[in-house]
């Protein structure tokens, strides 16, 4: 198969800015020109924009504002997963060799609509995603005797991690007494525990292995691909495990020939606290039962390991760009160009997105 590497990148701040749709689309689309050498508008032959904005026709509204023709322009959109299925989309393209370079840009505005999950019946009046993640907080801490306190680690680390992340929303440390105290937005859930929505756009260009060193002498290598749906309403979900994920991240590392034991970094889905403690054990990064204790060693030792950008929780959470932005945080470790979020020489990296509760899961395993 066509081996598909990530070869440039751009991300705006994400910010609590009311801007246009097309305004954050054009401003990371212009970056990827702006620091991607020998790019032109005429070598990209696909344009993926993903998002959870309503308007219409946007994969050709960005075509035109960008000047480019391609051959293949479209959205996807699929909530807060919808970054990685684009991207995929894009690999897909280059991989069957209906397009060489492909660019994907997901953006979406601090008001999206894919906030509210209005489709789901069974949710009936508590459609926001605080209400099952306030399920999943009291689940997991009915099962594994999860205190506040280990899920305030999880805010902790991450706000603190977001501070050297130049296009973070938050740039505020928390102490983890500020966050147990901080206001209730449900019986179980804080507001600090859980991620901002926001406004921001991401984006990637990815492209064949006989193109990669036109455009970069460190392409990254996308090796392992995993997905997952396992249904869109909330009632046939698991409350203690991300099945979704366990199947996908299982899928990703078959594809790329490796284990969890062979990840250097990752980047993941921590809409909400309880998700980081849930994503580390349901991808085997460690063992069941482990994941609080894990990640209070990772804070302890000051190790970046796990959302070294600051995750959805310290960075913000643009759903169409969250996936993009997360691959663009393992692009930069592998190629050790994440500043001060370097960690010491990684070699193999993975990205963790999904939707609505985990009813849906993306893995990927990036590699240098």
């Amino acid at each position: 198969m066509n081996k598909i590497a990530v070869v440039g990148y751009g991300n705006t701040k994400f910010t609590k800015n009311e801007l246009s749709i097309e305004t954050l689309l054009l401003e990371s689309t212009k970056q990827v020109f702006d620091t991607t050498k020998n790019l032109s508008q005429d070598l990209i032959d696909g344009v993926i924009v993903s998002t959870n904005d309503n308007s219409k026709y946007l994969g050709a509204i960005l075509s035109e504002l960008a000047g480019i023709k391609p051959k293949i322009s479209h959205t996807v959109e699929h909530l807060c997963s919808s970054g990685t299925n684009a991207v995929i989309s894009g690999f897909s393209y280059i991989a069957s060799g209906l397009a060489d370079t492909v660019l994907i840009t997901g953006a979406d505005k601090i008001d999206n609509p894919g906030q509210i999950l209005e489709w789901d019946k069974s949710r009936g009046e508590f459609n926001h995603p605080i209400y099952w993640a306030s399920m999943f907080t009291k689940a997991h801490k009915r099962q594994f005797n999860t205190t506040d306190e280990e899920l305030a680690v999880v805010s902790a680390k991450n706000h603190k991690q977001a501070i050297d992340n130049p296009n973070a929303y938050s740039h505020k440390p928390y102490t983890i007494s500020e966050i147990m105290n901080s206001k209730n937005v449900t019986d179980d859930l804080r507001i600090l525990d859980c991620s901002y929505s926001c406004s921001g756009s991401s984006s990637i260009l990815l492209t064949s292995e006989k193109t990669a060193k036109k455009f970069t002498d460190e392409p990254i290598w996308i090796s392992g691909i995993g997905q997952k749906t396992n249904s869109a309403s909330f009632t046939k979900n698991e409350l203690t495990t991300l099945s979704s994920s366990v199947i996908a991240a299982n899928d990703a590392y078959k594809m790329a020939k490796t284990t969890p034991q062979e990840i250097d970094v990752a980047e993941i889905h921590d809409a909400f606290s309880v998700c980081e403690l849930m994503a580390v054990e349901d991808l085997s990064l460690t063992e069941k039962n482990t994941g609080a204790s894990y990640v209070r060693n990772l804070f302890n030792t000051e190790d970046r390991k796990i959302n070294p950008r600051g995750g959805l929780i310290g960075a913000g959470h643009p759903l169409g760009a969250t996936g993009v932005a997360q691959i663009i945080e393992i692009t930069q470790q592998l190629q050790n160009k994440a500043a001060k979020r370097q960690i010491s020489g990684p070699k193999k990296g993975l990205v963790h997105n999904m939707s609505a509760a985990a009813t849906s899961s993306t893995v990927l395993v990036l590699e240098s």
